[in-house]
């Protein structure tokens, strides 16, 4: 019980964070990057324990738990994968910041300026 609390208090973070802006005032930190672990983490922990539940118990509650933790992954799969595309554009628009990427376009510069 207690790591699938621990992950939706950690959830519940991450939206407050997100909905009080936080992410704009802490650029040091990788948000997309928290939020991408997040989804990974939840996805298998909910995943394993619904495992447990459906293999280890026979009462009907504990298949009921075991068909939302499966619906409860599906959904943080889901959002693993939208996070995903997301991390791949925050971490394009990083590394079109970087010092390399302005040598080549300076380097292009200076040969278009030389067959002038």
């Amino acid at each position: 019980m207690m790591a699938p609390l621990l992950e939706f208090l950690l959830a519940l973070f991450l939206f407050f964070a997100y909905a009080s802006k936080l992410n704009e005032k802490f650029k040091g930190l990788y948000w997309p990057l928290k939020d991408f672990l997040r989804c990974v983490t939840a996805a298998i922990i909910y995943f394993a324990i619904s495992i447990a539940a459906v293999s280890k118990y026979n009462d009907g509650a504990s298949k009921a738990a075991g068909v939302f933790g499966f619906i409860a992954t599906i959904v943080y799969a889901i959002d693993f994968y939208i996070t995903f595309n997301d991390l791949v554009t925050f971490l394009k628009q990083g590394s079109s910041d970087s010092p390399e990427g302005h040598k080549s376009e300076v380097s292009d510069e200076d040969s278009d300026s030389n067959s002038d």
